[in-house]
């Protein structure tokens, strides 16, 4: 997945931390699946979608599939973007694209490729996206491809 910044409308800024770091010395790679989540996290809540524990309907995402694809090291110390937005909203799912990029730097260190499940913890099932967050996801996205 080849992106740049102004392929994104929605980031989320964070430091690295010292303890982020492995000892070969840089980012271990489990923590980019932390900054993606932190990003996808601020992306849901961005678009209504909410955590379970904020929505009174016992429903909301489920992550089911996510890769990460590692393109540069990142070392502390450091500040990061996040860069989050669907590529592609169906009737129960939508696929959603991160994108890591140092301040400062044009080319993102990592991206990320998630698939999200609307979720109905209740009934233990999948659901369909209601349409004022499908709104409000194309809505924040610019448009949704």
């Amino acid at each position: 997945m080849r992106v740049n910044r102004s392929d994104f409308a929605h980031f989320t800024s964070l430091p690295v931390q010292w303890a982020d770091m492995d000892a070969i010395g840089h980012v271990n790679h489990a923590v980019f699946f932390r900054y993606v989540e932190t990003g996808r996290i601020a992306y849901f809540e961005a678009a209504g979608a909410g955590v379970l524990s904020s929505r009174p309907d016992g429903e909301g995402p489920i992550l089911a599939d996510i890769q990460c694809s590692f393109i540069g090291q990142l070392h502390y110390p450091a500040r990061i973007e996040v860069a989050t937005r669907t590529a592609k909203l169906g009737d129960k799912s939508w696929t959603i694209e991160s994108a890591i990029f140092v301040d400062g730097e044009a080319e993102p260190v990592a991206t990320s490729r998630a698939i999200i499940v609307w979720f109905d913890y209740k009934q233990q099932a999948s659901a369909r996206i209601p349409d004022d967050l499908r709104k409000r996801i194309t809505e924040l996205d610019r448009g949704v491809p």
